[in-house]
């Protein structure tokens, strides 16, 4: 890669999509066929059973989809402006564009979208990831971005997170994500824990691994939050000035997990006080009046027999006496 007249020369770069990546719609894919494999199930199951099975799987998928999901997303924190930018660096070619910057737990996702599109004889819609995953070094990646040219609104907002930018904010961020990341995958295991106890007797097992789930959702919530006690950084363009707040994923993550957290307590409170409802709820009452009706059913059947075997021997032992009797005479 050389220079000319010390500009990076300008090339068309690799699209990378925004919120629904490949792996993200693979992760949808796999918990609806999961959830249309257990829809087709709940017309072999009877009375309000029906109902109570179906409540239970939607509300235990979306949870399982939120809980993984997050982790892939781009979305906690965002912003956008409407600027005026010049869009190639040491040019003096401006451009009238809308950018956002959008933070996940994983990286950065830049997007770049003119207005209109159609600006300078090239079509202006990028969509830009940078990413300071275990396996990605954000810094060579930026180097990467600055090789193929990028536009600079995007390579100016990289730049902030870059390990010496002037806003020197990638090791919190990269910090938080990941710690926020390692809460939601143990959440995960945690919410598998949960569905293989609730088909268990001991019912209240599950509930109490539903806080557990609750709390490590909750946990990495707070983990990400911890972001926006860094200094405001500035991406000012001219007049105009980026800012983020926290975002959807951030929002849904929280609420799932306040909402899972009040149906652990409902659970656990409803063990202690009303167990037999929840046995209905759960499904786990009808084996119980099966033996029942089976030990019943034994029972009476060896009582039966016994009464039988009893009537026998007495008409046996009155045959004999009867033929002694007759003897004798």
């Amino acid at each position: 890669m050389t220079l000319f007249n010390g500009v990076r020369p300008f090339y068309i770069h690799g699209r990378t999509s925004f919120v629904f990546a490949v792996t993200l719609l693979l992760v949808i894919l796999v918990f609806l066929v999961i959830a249309l494999t257990f829809l087709i199930i709940l017309p072999g199951i009877r009375g309000k059973g029906r109902l109570y099975s179906f409540c239970r799987i939607v509300v235990s998928l979306f949870v399982g989809v939120i809980i993984v999901v997050a982790n892939f997303t781009d979305d906690w924190e965002s912003g956008y402006a409407t600027v005026i930018t010049p869009y190639k660096a040491f040019s003096n070619e401006t451009i009238t564009a809308r950018v956002g910057l959008h933070v996940g737990l994983a990286g950065i996702n830049v997007t770049l979208t003119g207005l209109p599109e159609n600006q300078l004889n090239e079509v202006i819609d990028y969509n830009e990831n940078f990413l300071w995953s275990f396996t990605m070094n954000y810094d060579k990646q930026y180097s990467m971005g600055l090789d193929r040219g990028l536009p600079y609104p995007i390579m100016y907002i990289a730049e902030k997170f870059h390990s010496q930018g002037p806003c020197l904010v990638l090791g919190q961020y990269r910090f938080s994500g990941h710690y926020a990341m390692a809460m939601m995958w143990v959440a995960f295991c945690a919410w598998i824990i949960t569905n293989v106890l609730f088909c268990m007797p001991t019912i209240v097992y599950g509930g109490y691994m539903v806080l557990v789930t609750s709390t490590f959702m909750i946990f990495g919530v707070i983990a990400f939050a911890t972001t926006q006690i860094l200094p405001q950084c500035a991406i000012q363009f001219g007049a105009t000035t980026l800012t983020t707040s926290l975002s959807s994923s951030f929002w849904l993550t929280l609420v799932t997990a306040l909402l899972y957290f009040v149906l652990g307590v409902v659970v656990v409170t409803m063990d202690h006080c009303h167990p037999d409802k929840l046995k209905t709820f759960f499904m786990l009452d009808g084996d119980g009046d099966d033996d029942a009706e089976m030990n019943s059913g034994l029972i009476n059947q060896s009582f039966t027999d016994g009464y039988q075997d009893v009537l026998y021997l007495n008409s046996m032992k009155d045959g004999f006496k009867n033929k002694d009797f007759v003897v004798h005479t």
